[in-house]
């Protein structure tokens, strides 16, 4: 058994986030070019609070990144998909991560179920696809892969850090 403990980051335990943490959080995923006096005006701090608890919000890890989110029709690659890929073995292993050198590849998982991991994959059209699944079959203990096209996009969204009471949070409306 191969030691791929060194190539990907250990997950962190949860961050004791405050209720302004998870404001600026929030109000960070909706928008992460808003100015700290903006932001300072959102959750109730001044802006040098604000500041302060972004630089330790990144140096715990909590904010991995800030990143502009890209429109992928808008970039030429309006075909999203998402692969399920069937490998020899269970887990994650050095060779089966070699599919995250695929520029495609927007997400891997590893995944419980009648899968080994799933990937989500953006591309310029089915022949690019095409292309794609053959160099991930010719991973190392890759035996097989299902794709499915996305036709619509109903919501694509950041990772939340509000705290939700209950289940639902939202009222569902009446039928």
């Amino acid at each position: 058994m191969e030691n791929t403990d060194g190539i990907r980051q250990k997950r962190r335990e949860g961050a004791c986030l405050d209720p302004f943490d998870r404001k600026i959080l929030a109000a960070l995923a909706a928008d992460a070019g808003q100015s700290y006096a903006v932001l300072g005006e959102k959750v109730g701090l001044s802006p040098p609070a604000v500041h302060e608890r972004v630089k330790r919000l990144k140096r715990s890890g909590v904010i991995r990144d800030v990143v502009a989110r890209l429109d992928g029709t808008a970039v030429g690659k309006p075909l999203l998909a998402f692969v399920h890929v069937e490998a020899a073995g269970w887990g994650k292993s050095e060779r089966l991560l070699q599919i995250s050198r695929f520029p495609e590849v927007e997400e891997m998982h590893s995944v419980a179920g009648d899968t080994s991991m799933i990937l989500k994959v953006r591309l310029e059209n089915p022949q690019a696809l095409e292309f794609l699944l053959g160099q991930i079959h010719s991973v190392p203990g890759v035996s097989g892969t299902r794709s499915y096209v996305a036709l619509s996009t109903y919501l694509e969204r950041p990772v939340q850090a509000q705290v939700t009471a209950g289940w639902p949070s939202v009222p569902l409306p009446p039928e």
